[in-house]
């Protein structure tokens, strides 16, 4: 346990009160879920600024702030679906979550043969974060009795998020490219591969 590690489970821990909030029923219950989920990505940015700056980065941490920043996108993209169940929310939501869901099998795999360097994140990566994040936070406090841009800006900024969330999941493709191609089958590549994959 560190400081970095203390700040990602406290983002973990604001999940369910952005949940909660969410459905309170009183006319502010949007700025205080809003305000939760501005306050878990702001600890998105400061765990991993306090791990380098304090040289205290570690294999768990590594591991955990990606599942934290998942989970806390997932649910509140599930949110937004259920408050406005529209095919323009649906999609970009469902691209976003599948993008993740098929990143994170392809980082473990990748893993798995050592060569996790080939899908580090790369600055594309945290610009499509920041925007996913500020598109959320947009249109959690849109949800209410507030004036309809935010909604309607937040959810622009989704789709340049998702466009930016697509071409990333390409990026990280291409960089994997001729591994996923030995993998499947190609001369000289067998020896060491599991059964099944």
């Amino acid at each position: 346990m560190n400081v970095p590690i203390a700040f990602t489970l406290f983002r973990i821990a604001l999940i369910p009160v952005f949940v909660v909030a969410f459905y309170l029923p009183v006319p502010w219950a949007n700025e205080i879920c809003a305000i939760a989920f501005a306050l878990a990505a702001i600890t998105d940015w400061l765990d991993g600024f306090l791990a380098r700056r304090l040289k205290q980065t570690t294999i768990f941490g590594a591991f955990l702030d990606p599942v934290a920043d998942k989970l806390m996108v997932a649910v509140a993209l599930v949110l937004l679906v259920q408050a406005n169940p529209e095919i323009w929310v649906a999609l970009p939501a469902a691209t976003i979550i599948g993008r993740e869901i098929a990143i994170s099998a392809l980082r473990e795999w990748m893993a798995r043969i050592g060569e996790h360097r080939r899908v580090a994140v790369v600055m594309l990566g945290k610009f499509k974060t920041f925007c996913q994040l500020a598109a959320i936070v947009l249109m959690l406090y849109g949800s209410g009795d507030v004036p309809e841009e935010f909604y309607r800006g937040g959810l622009g900024l989704l789709y340049v998020a998702t466009a930016l969330t697509l071409w990333s999941m390409v990026q990280y493709l291409v960089a994997a490219r001729i591994l996923l191609r030995a993998e499947a089958g190609q001369p000289g590549t067998e020896e060491g591969r599991e059964p099944g994959h």
